[in-house]
């Protein structure tokens, strides 16, 4: 965990958070701007700064951050949905600890802003 993280706090149960999804590995929970009817993070445990050093860390909880992301949205009732990684601040990134926006439930445009 890294003290100052937000996210690493929401994982540790410092910072309350509506949890969706929970597993030995990641923690989802919904955005608290949402973008669209359901946006949630799924966040790994372990703190990693970006999707890329995730990756290259631990590819198998990479990929359970895709696996829960469908199955939230599964759960949520849709079939269409967008994964997001923001990677940096330029991209977007404000939280440095890795996390996947899952976006559904409304029609989403392209690109993406």
């Amino acid at each position: 965990m890294v003290d100052d993280c937000l996210f690493c706090r929401i994982v540790a149960g410092e910072i309350s958070a509506e949890v969706v999804h929970s597993s030995d590995r990641v923690v989802a929970f919904r955005d608290l701007a949402p973008q669209a009817p359901t946006h949630v993070l799924v966040v790994p445990r372990e703190h990693h700064r970006d999707a890329a050093s995730l990756a290259a860390a631990d590819p198998a909880t990479s990929a359970e951050l895709v696996t829960a992301a469908a199955a939230i949205v599964a759960a949520e009732g849709h079939t269409d949905y967008r994964l997001v990684f923001n990677t940096g601040a330029d991209a977007g990134q404000t939280v440095f600890h890795t996390h996947l926006h899952v976006l559904g439930g409304r029609s989403l445009t392209w690109p993406p802003g």
